[in-house]
């Protein structure tokens, strides 16, 4: 199925953003394994970077988290997520995704800090300017 998925996205690059997030899908559904998470997070890491203004492979990558196991690890998925904050339009669902992972980790100061980011976020007009842009 990978080989399938990787021929698929290279030949038809325009499609490469909904196979690699399908392939993604498919390995966060599988429970066989650790390695199914990490083909998972692996998957929605390349769909990220053939669109990263997407948020949906920033968002779904977190529904990875295995509490229970601890796996993928916490560090690369909160990694991922934090790249995607400059690259997506609304940031906010990604800082309530961020405020979660954090909290998982044990870091509340850290995961305060998301939650309140998300708060100043929404507003009667939207997402608030970041000004660093």
């Amino acid at each position: 199925m990978r080989l399938f998925g990787e021929k698929l996205a290279g030949e038809f690059p325009d499609l490469a953003f909904e196979v690699f997030f399908w392939l993604a899908g498919i390995f966060e559904a599988t429970y066989s394994s650790s390695d199914n998470h990490e083909l998972a997070v692996h998957y929605f890491r390349k769909a990220a970077s053939v669109k990263p203004s997407a948020p949906e492979p920033y968002l779904k990558v977190c529904d990875c988290f295995d509490p229970d196991l601890s796996i993928p690890p916490l560090g690369s998925l909160i990694e991922f997520v934090e790249e995607g904050i400059g690259h997506v339009e609304d940031p906010v669902p990604l800082y309530l995704r961020l405020a979660e992972l954090y909290e998982h980790a044990g870091d509340s100061a850290r995961s305060e800090e998301y939650r309140r980011k998300a708060d100043e976020g929404k507003g009667p007009e939207g997402p608030a300017d970041r000004g660093d842009g």
